[in-house]
């Protein structure tokens, strides 16, 4: 009998949680597969202090495969689900697609940033969701300080060293309290001309910081960030967001170059296409963690709407701590649907929350106990130690030295603006050029395969490199390797000069040639019209008598021909458009030209070199180029040699075997 197959998706705290216990339980008598983007589980609770320059990223990144040994790691993204057929299929980090089947699912796809109808926040708010973010906004605070600090407009100045985060929540309480006590270290040892410091201001429309926990946890923090100059705003929120700054619903204007977004988080929209009854979002499911009416089907985390049994009529909220201990009773239902052991009843008692606020600060009530100062401080920083599933003598090494040595206050520009979209639906995974979207997104549906951010998303103090390229400012230039797909590759619509398409604008000429099968008959063959070169036509240009070709000697140099205008080109020398992935380019190799049927206007049929299961893309109009469109003429037939350096084809041959003026 043929070993179970189990698939996760997901490797936050609840898929990292189920795949460590299934691993333990089944004693390597099932196929346990973890599908996710990154191969690593990230500890989120200490994400601030990544941003804030204390922890190094790998600090909080536990390798999946150096902890899961007995788990088989797919990177990728879930873009469908075939319920009835039972199996996930996904989308790699290079665009290659696959499906892995199953007999029993876990979805524990976490959740992604929250959207508001407000606008100008998507082009101009970052989120704060993974590591691209944290790392991105410590670039972007580090730069901009020291840009205020070398200024001499006050205004400008001003502008720079405001900080507005949105969501008062447990995240952005932390940020706040995290990037204040970064951004005054900076200037005591650069001062500002102007003589001003840093200001971060932490707004909400709650009435109290931190309104879903504690009371005395929201005061004590609270308390801190204003005696570290942060302005806290309760019941404020944004009504607009530019690139200059932000509007707040009380009408008061906001000069500044960051918007943190931290308001809240939805479920990964993956659960939305499957058809199932939800509850806000997250897919319903009995106390066991499965779903009604799919025995085979498990849902935890955030995107689970599991009922709070201490609470009738509630669901547990989605929290670390939630998803953590939904995991280890998911690891156990699955065991026992595969008939072992018992079923277990998702069942919590509140451990207490602790808020990391920076320094010697914070706020804890471990057990119910309210706690606040350094005490507070300890215990939150063991409770983290002993959380975490890895890296515990790293990331102590590191507080360590934070406590006696200065923080490196420097930018890196590893991540770009356009390369964490607010909008994204993988926060864990930076945006790159030439990357793929998941097309079985539903916020992704519709969308062409780039970067969707707006050209006043990037800041005008992001460094040139981040603002060159192109009008778009969150995509390379299209005709570059190693940018967005273009739309003449795999990923965009086809191009024009390949079958099934119109002439591609980026290889010299701009109609298809018209020798070839899918164009026009050429006029040099029967039944078309009598070439230029033929008796009873007019000269050739290339022949003596007529005006010298451009690709000819004595005529302008081709541009298609060295010491002409270049084509643009990848890096094997050949023009191409850019945004497939290497891999696949070199796989397909050279593509010859292929024989048609000889009817003119019909492509000849593609059969590609992509994987399997590729969902075919309509034919479009001409792809875009890099420069004007050039027309060399026909190409040489089949029996002429190949041209030489700065040597243009000769003429066409005569069809009626006479020989013709000028024909070598």
């Amino acid at each position: 009998m043929s070993r179970p197959r189990i698939v996760i998706v997901g490797a936050g705290f609840a898929g990292y949680r189920t795949a460590r216990t299934l691993s333990r339980l089944t004693r390597h008598q099932a196929d346990i597969t973890l599908l996710n983007p990154t191969d690593y589980f990230l500890y989120l609770p200490l994400l601030p202090q990544v941003a804030a320059g204390i922890l190094e990223p790998r600090r909080v990144s536990v390798s999946l495969s150096g902890t899961l040994p007995h788990v088989r790691l797919v990177l990728g993204e879930a873009d469908g689900i075939d319920l009835d057929g039972r199996t996930v299929h996904y989308t790699g980090p290079e665009g290659e697609e696959g499906t892995l089947p199953y007999d029993r699912l876990v979805l524990a796809a976490g959740s992604v940033n929250k959207l508001l109808p407000i606008p100008g926040v998507a082009e101009h708010a970052h989120g704060f969701r993974g590591l691209p973010e944290a790392l991105y906004l410590r670039d972007h605070v580090t730069r901009q300080v020291e840009l205020a600090a070398a200024a001499d407009d006050r205004a400008e100045c001003a502008a720079r060293c405001t900080f507005v985060v949105v969501g008062a929540g447990y995240t952005g309480t932390e940020v706040a309290a995290h990037g204040a006590m970064y951004t005054d270290a900076q200037v005591r040892k650069h001062p500002m001309r102007t003589g001003m410091r840093p200001r971060w201001m932490l707004l909400d429309v709650a009435p109290r910081v931190m309104p879903e926990m504690d009371e005395r946890l929201s005061r004590t923090a609270e308390r801190v960030l204003r005696q570290r100059g942060v302005d806290v705003r309760m019941g404020t929120s944004v009504k607009e967001a530019t690139h200059d700054g932000v509007v707040l619903t009380d009408g008061t204007s906001v000069d500044t170059r960051t918007l943190v977004w931290c308001v809240g988080v939805r479920p990964d929209p993956l659960v939305e296409s499957l058809g199932l009854p939800m509850e806000r979002g997250r897919l319903l499911v009995d106390p066991h963690l499965q779903v009604p009416g799919r025995p085979e089907l498990f849902a935890c985390g955030d995107v689970a709407a599991v009922p709070d049994l201490n609470q009738p009529g509630q669901y547990t909220s989605m929290t670390a701590q939630h998803a953590w201990r939904h995991g280890k009773v998911c690891a156990h239902n699955v065991v026992a649907s595969l008939g072992r052991g018992q079923r277990r009843a998702y069942r919590h008692r509140d451990l207490g929350f602790v808020v990391d606020l920076g320094g010697a600060k914070a706020a804890a009530n471990p057990l119910g106990v309210a706690m606040s100062g350094p005490a507070a401080g300890a215990v939150t920083r063991g409770y983290h130690l002993a959380a975490m599933p890895g890296n515990r003598v790293r990331v102590a090494a590191d507080w360590l030295l934070d406590a006696v040595l200065p923080r490196q206050a420097v930018q890196l520009g590893l991540v770009r603006s356009w390369s964490v979209p607010l909008e994204s639906s993988s926060p864990e995974v930076a945006r790159v050029p030439g990357r793929p979207e998941v097309p079985g997104r539903p916020e992704e549906a519709g969308r062409p395969a780039t970067s969707t951010t707006s050209d006043t998303q990037r800041s005008d103090t992001e460094p040139e490199g981040e603002q060159a390229g192109g009008t778009t400012n969150d995509a390379a230039a299209k005709n570059q390797p190693d940018s967005e797909p273009a739309r003449s590759r795999p990923g965009g619509e086809p191009a024009g000069n390949q079958p099934g398409g119109a002439g591609a604008m980026s290889r010299p000429g701009s109609q298809p040639a018209k020798n070839q099968p899918g164009g026009q008959p050429a006029k040099a063959q029967p039944g078309g019209e009598p070439a230029k070169n033929q008796p009873g036509s007019e000269p050739a240009k290339a022949q003596p008598g007529g005006q010298p070709a451009k690709n000819q000697p004595g005529g302008e140099p081709a541009k298609n021909q060295p010491h002409g205008e270049r084509a643009q080109k990848g890096p094997s020398g050949s023009p191409r458009a850019s945004g497939k992935p290497r891999r696949a380019v070199e796989a397909a190799g050279p593509r010859p030209a292929r024989g048609g049927s000889g009817r003119p206007g019909k492509a000849p049929r593609a059969s590609g070199a992509g994987s399997a299961g590729k969902r075919p893309t309509a034919p479009s109009g001409p792809s875009r180029s890099a420069g004007p469109p050039t027309d060399p003429g026909p190409e040489p037939p089949a029996n002429q040699p190949p041209p030489g350096p700065d040597i243009a084809p000769g003429p066409v041959k005569r069809t009626d075997g006479r020989a013709a003026e000028g024909d070598s």
